[in-house]
Order: C-alpha cells, then structure tokens, then sequence
C-alpha cells in the first residue's frame, strides 16, 4: 500500500538487496493491490482482510501488518453533524475492509441506516450538511482538521466487541518459499523495530507521525488480534 501507515512495514523491506533481488515491489491503494492478487497479477500482498474469504488459497506469510487496538485515527467517518442525524454516507473506493467495517457499526453499534453510497474521486468535498463518509489513508489524517465530527471506526469496533482490529494482512495467494518467508517476516520488523530511522526519511505535516506509528497503529499480530480478524469476517 501507498499509505503513510505502511512505511515501518517496508522500511526494512526496501533496505534489504537480498529480499529486492527476490521480489518487484508495487504500491497501489489497498482495493487495487487487493483486485491485482485476487486476478493473480501478484504473489502476495498487503491487502485488506475482508478480500481473504474471496481468495481460492490464502496463507498468511507475516506476523505484521496494520492494525489497531484502539483508535486508529486514519479510518474514521467523518461529518458536520452527530452520527445520529445523518442520512447520507459515502464510502471510500479506496478500502474494503472499512467500508465492511462501516456497515457492520452502522448496524449493530450505533443502529441507523443512512443511504450508503460508493464515492468517487474527491468525495471529501461532499461532506456536509446530513452526508457524511468513510475516509482512509493519509486524506483522512488529513481530513481530521477540517470535520467537527469524527467517529473512529477502529475505536468503535473495540468499544463494541473488546477486541483490537486488523485491517490489512500480508497475504500470498499460493505456497511462497520458506527461505523467502522467513526473510520477508525479519525486514518487516525491522522498521518497526526502529521508527525513529522511519521518521527521519518520512515527512508529514498534518498528523503526528510519531503518535501515529508509535500509538495509532500497532503493527505486530496477536492472538486478540487474529480473534477479532475472525469475528469481522464471521460478521
């Protein structure tokens, strides 16, 4: 993925001349990374959980990706008005598994059916009055400082089930090395293990990388993990 949130994950990923020698690195928003493994136009990739049940085989190939286990900040809905006068939502084109999300909070947490609608390019300027939308990414960081109302979907995810979010998992599409594997798994912890050195080649002017990387996300899979990845796609 192509988002701020993704560049602890490839950090070390990047560094490394014998992981490079081995693979072709493509970044792409999580729904177009997602449609190119479903198609088999990738071996592997960083994509949103709600794709894995479409997969024919799937394995897991690493012990981190981007999760939460409160609020995420960068995966919210965003309005003018409170969550219970909207009547309108649009949906970020951009992710499945939040808009997934989205619907599942709108049903079972906060119980109101809005009209649901795909968006577009450039939906962020039709938030107002009664519509309101889901926005991911590095727009949504960004978007924070210009809607009253902000409703963390990570957040209300845990405020409803207690259990921490996974959003996207490293996924390969059929059996990849083992040597490959194993390797793959050490670089991605190598940025996170060090987000200082992550900092210092990231620049952002909107958000607080350091809370972001550091308190935001949390990188590393756990069993309370993985149980809430199962209770969103039971749901």
């Amino acid at each position: 993925m192509s988002y701020l949130n993704t560049r602890p994950l490839l950090f070390g990923i990047k560094k490394s001349a014998e992981l490079m020698q081995q693979m072709e690195l493509i970044e792409d928003y999580p729904s177009k990374i997602a449609s190119m493994l479903l198609n088999d136009e990738i071996d592997a990739g960083l994509i949103p959980v709600s794709v894995i049940p479409q997969l024919k085989e799937h394995y897991i190939i690493a012990d981190y990706g981007i999760g939460a286990e409160g609020d995420v900040a960068s995966v919210c809905l965003f309005s003018e008005i409170p969550i219970e006068k909207i009547e309108r939502i649009l949906l970020d084109y951009q992710s499945r598994t939040s808009v997934n999300l989205c619907r599942i909070l709108l049903r079972d947490y906060w119980k109101i059916t809005p009209v649901l609608e795909d968006a577009t390019e450039n939906f962020g300027e039709h938030i107002n009055g009664t519509t309101a939308a889901v926005m991911i990414g590095d727009r949504a960081l960004e978007q924070r400082k210009k809607s009253p109302y902000i409703y963390d979907l990570a957040g209300a995810w845990k405020a409803m089930t207690g259990l921490p979010f996974i959003f996207a998992a490293w996924v390969a599409n059929k059996k990849l090395p083992e040597d490959f594997i194993r390797l793959f798994n050490e670089m991605n912890k190598e940025g996170i293990a060090d987000i200082d050195a992550v900092l210092e080649e990231t620049a952002c002017d909107f958000y607080n990388l350091r809370t972001y990387y550091n308190h935001n996300i949390s990188y590393t899979f756990s069993d309370e993990k993985l149980k809430g990845m199962r209770l969103f796609l039971s749901m």
